[in-house]
């Protein structure tokens, strides 16, 4: 088995409903998105997956939340914008995106780091 990964960052704002504590305040993160995919076999140039279209992938993803309040976009305007619904959108939303392929690389999981020292991952 085979896996790749790329790791990207972002920025945005978001505020903990129903939460008690500092985080039901507005606040902000500087994010970091790791999205890696996993497969049997490697295509005829040797890749499980293009890092380059991988990258745009989570690309297109990150644009849609980049320096944004969260609470205001969907889905986290009906639910909480916590770490680990933000990694479960993130692989909604890369799904969606991944391209048919032979070898039958597909996503293994995707890891959505709040601060250096806290994640959520989500896998299907």
């Amino acid at each position: 088995m085979f896996q790749v990964s790329v790791e990207e960052s972002f920025s945005a704002g978001h505020a903990l409903r129903g939460y008690k504590g500092k985080c039901e305040n507005p606040h902000g993160h500087n994010y970091k998105v790791r999205v890696t995919l996993e497969g049997p076999a490697l295509d005829s140039v040797g890749l499980l997956y293009d890092f380059v279209q991988l990258k745009r992938m989570i690309h297109d993803v990150i644009q849609e939340l980049d320096h944004k309040y969260l609470n205001d976009l969907s889905p986290f305007d009906a639910i909480n914008p916590s770490a680990e619904n933000i990694a479960k959108y993130f692989y909604d939303q890369a799904a969606k995106q991944v391209r048919e392929t032979p070898n039958g690389a597909h996503i293994l999981s995707i890891t959505v780091w709040e601060t250096d020292v806290t994640a959520a991952t989500y896998w299907p």
